[in-house]
């Protein structure tokens, strides 16, 4: 399998931003685009009769299929192991349907206890974290990546077939781990479209984007994805982002772009998780066409306060359904939620090289 990297210098610090005057108009234009949470979040939470999901429901996957929206989300129940459920929905508010066994497990290598990397990384003792599925150039199989507790906190990779995971039969394929043994690493997650006609797996936000391009996903176990990042990169402001932790969802192709959400720390709030939003290149992802000052999302709803670990918003599901954009976030590691906007007006503030009028309410449901 050949590869072949591509790193360059273009940090989330380093984008220019134009200064513009604020227009006391705009403050009160009904263009300004919010991110509407309903009144349904949480969608997901812990069944406390189930023994696998009683405790925590958080950091959904999603892909949208046959005009569904299908979840896979992480859940730990009473012996600490973090597994993978489903649930289906139609709208994207309401679930249809919530299967009551788990659907993908990964293979422990050690009896259940407690494991310092799993634990910090949401309160489990092991298994699987953080699903990103994703089907490339409509083939008719999904790839999921995943956040594996095999050796520290590596990156999974495995697949099912398309038909297989719409009928409930799975049957994935055995993982394969990508990242180097004895790292950390989370929050991989490859395009939807093959790029330049490879696959691409963006692995890095910090300090660079760092993607790396491959002729098949077909790892052998032993051929492993270099990646680097910082916590605190040097020379970084005092911004909110000045702690990048990782990439959400797989990318959302745009006409302007390929649409990335991450999420990230700010030094002066410690402890919080917050929501960033940029567009790369479609056809040169390692550049950073635009980029929104401040977080489009923050943990300042009821329940990113009330769970395992309060103040975190974690993104990672989104897709594009009837116009509107709905991203899928765990909530305090502990609930499924949803924000939705209407897709062309985030895209049009997000381009715009101003600070952008996103902010969050809590609204009754519009879609």
């Amino acid at each position: 399998m050949k590869t072949k990297k591509k790193i360059i210098k273009s940090s989330l610090r380093r984008v220019a931003v134009r200064k513009k005057k604020e227009d006391p108009k705009e403050e009160k234009s009904v263009k300004t685009v919010v991110l509407i949470r309903p009144k349904e979040n949480p969608i997901i939470s812990p069944n406390v009769e189930s023994s696998w999901e009683s405790w925590q429901t958080f950091n959904p996957g999603v892909i949208l299929l046959e005009n569904k929206i299908h979840f896979l989300y992480r859940a730990i129940g009473k012996d600490g192991i973090s597994r993978l459920g489903y649930a289906v929905s139609g709208d994207g508010f309401k679930i249809d349907e919530r299967l009551p066994q788990p659907v993908y497990e990964h293979p422990l290598i050690n009896n259940p206890s407690f494991y310092i990397f799993s634990f910090a990384s949401g309160g489990s003792f092991g298994g699987c974290e953080d699903p990103r599925p994703v089907r490339v150039n409509k083939e008719d199989i999904l790839y999921m990546t995943y956040t594996a507790c095999d050796q520290r906190l590596r990156v999974g990779l495995t697949s099912i077939k398309v038909n297989d995971f719409l009928n409930k039969k799975w049957q994935w394929n055995p993982p394969v781990l990508i990242s180097p043994p004895g790292q950390v690493h989370k929050n991989w997650v490859i395009f939807p479209e093959k790029i330049k006609g490879r696959y691409a797996i963006l692995h890095s936000l910090s300090p660079q984007i760092s993607i790396d391009f491959f002729d098949n996903l077909k790892f052998d176990g032993k051929t492993y994805i270099d990646s680097y990042h910082e916590k605190e990169p040097k020379g970084s402001h005092w911004n909110w982002e000045g702690r990048i932790r990782g990439v959400g969802p797989s990318p959302v192709k745009t006409k302007e772009g390929w649409l990335i959400f991450y999420h990230a720390e700010d030094r002066r709030d410690p402890g919080k998780y917050k929501v960033g939003a940029m567009l790369l290149d479609l056809e040169e992802p390692t550049k950073v066409l635009c980029c929104a000052k401040e977080p489009i999302l923050e943990p300042n709803g009821l329940y990113d306060s009330n769970g395992f670990k309060p103040g975190v918003v974690y993104v990672s599901g989104a897709v594009v359904k009837n116009n509107n954009l709905l991203i899928y976030y765990g909530s305090s590691d502990s609930y499924v939620c949803v924000a939705y906007s209407n897709f062309e007006e985030f895209l049009g503030v997000l381009k715009k090289d101003v600070k952008p009028k996103l902010k969050t309410r809590v609204l009754k449901k519009k879609i």
